[in-house]
């Protein structure tokens, strides 16, 4: 068992190369903090310590769509756009993890093949563990690493667009909502929560036949913008078209990103977003350690079979057996 001089040693060590530009002390520190095992949340805790005052420098994008709408493709001509400007790209993709198995297949790094090999730029796919909300469960603490490695603007792509592909607006400073052209009816179940999160929608595929109709989408969302609350005190969120294929657009829209830090920056509204976002994931973390630490105790454990049975035969409701397992759970009678 390491002692704690130890963790600290090797913390600095790790943390000495990714300020170097190491990259493969980069990947062996994303994977150290999205390890579920014990002894490495340790290690983790003490290589975010030694980083932490090197973070919070880029600008940290979150990117959704529906499955299809070319959000690998986007992103990937987006960034190289962004490193042509003179920026360093990193880009955290979550894939999506079988529920059976619990795998993912990670091919995001292959449908960006010309970002992934470019200097300037680091792709790392991630398996969504389960965990809803589109992203990984660790996938704040890459981007604490990203940053001490020195890149600039850091892209969460989620896993898909959902009820709950909302979680990535809680961890990056703007959220950008990508759709196809003709985007309606097969979003209607979902748009309007994800929508209001948007601080810019972009209208990809914009070219070709399809060039009519992806202006056409953008004006009707761009209404539909204009009639909600804008997720952001300080910007009105803006409705754009683009071409991942043709780059038509892409300019545009890294402007925006542009003006939309600047204009965070001028009022702290940035600062105070990333403030409320770290404080809610205190409140997360205490929220799942303290779930492992229930589900781990012997004495609750042995009541949730009978009080399971209970329930189901309606002997007793859902809120008297939780009380009676979280008694348990404290040591002392309901």
């Amino acid at each position: 068992m390491q002692t704690d001089g130890a963790k600290a040693l090797l913390a600095g060590e790790l943390a000495g190369r990714i300020a170097s530009g190491d990259r493969r002390a980069l990947a062996r520190a994303i994977t150290l903090v999205e390890s579920t095992r014990a002894e490495d949340r340790e290690k983790a805790d003490a290589l975010l310590a030694t980083i932490l005052l090197k973070t919070g420098k880029s600008i940290r994008i979150g990117i959704s769509g529906a499955p299809g709408v070319g959000k690998s493709s986007f992103i990937e001509a987006f960034g190289l756009h962004a490193i042509s400007k003179g920026h360093r790209v990193a880009v955290l993709a979550v894939d999506p993890s079988s529920r059976r198995g619990g795998g993912s297949i990670l091919g995001d790094k292959t449908r960006m093949a010309e970002l992934s090999k470019h200097g300037g730029a680091f792709v790392r796919p991630s398996p969504s563990g389960g965990t809803l909300g589109g992203v990984a469960r660790r996938t704040a603490e890459a981007i604490l690493v990203c940053e001490a490695a020195g890149f600039d603007t850091v892209m969460v792509e989620t896993v898909g667009v959902g009820q709950s592909e909302t979680a990535v607006a809680d961890m990056t400073d703007l959220f950008l909502l990508l759709l196809a052209p003709g985007a309606g009816d097969e979003l209607q179940g979902i748009k309007r929560g994800v929508v209001e999160l948007a601080d810019l929608i972009a209208v990809n595929k914009a070219d070709g036949a399809t060039i009519e109709a992806a202006g056409r989408t953008a004006a009707d969302y761009a209404n539909a913008a204009r009639l909600l609350r804008p997720p952001t005190p300080w910007w009105q969120p803006r409705v754009l078209t683009c071409s991942a294929i043709t780059g038509a657009g892409v300019a545009e829209i890294w402007r925006a990103v542009e003006e939309f830090r600047k204009a965070g920056g001028v009022q702290s509204g940035i600062k105070k977003r990333r403030s409320a976002q770290a404080k809610a994931r205190l409140w997360t973390e205490i929220s799942d350690a303290l779930m492992a630490s229930f589900k781990s105790d012997r004495a609750a454990a042995k009541l949730i079979p009978a009080l399971e049975a209970k329930i189901d035969s309606g002997a007793i409701t859902p809120g008297a057996a939780a009380r009676e397992l979280l008694a348990a759970f404290r040591g002392r009678k309901p």
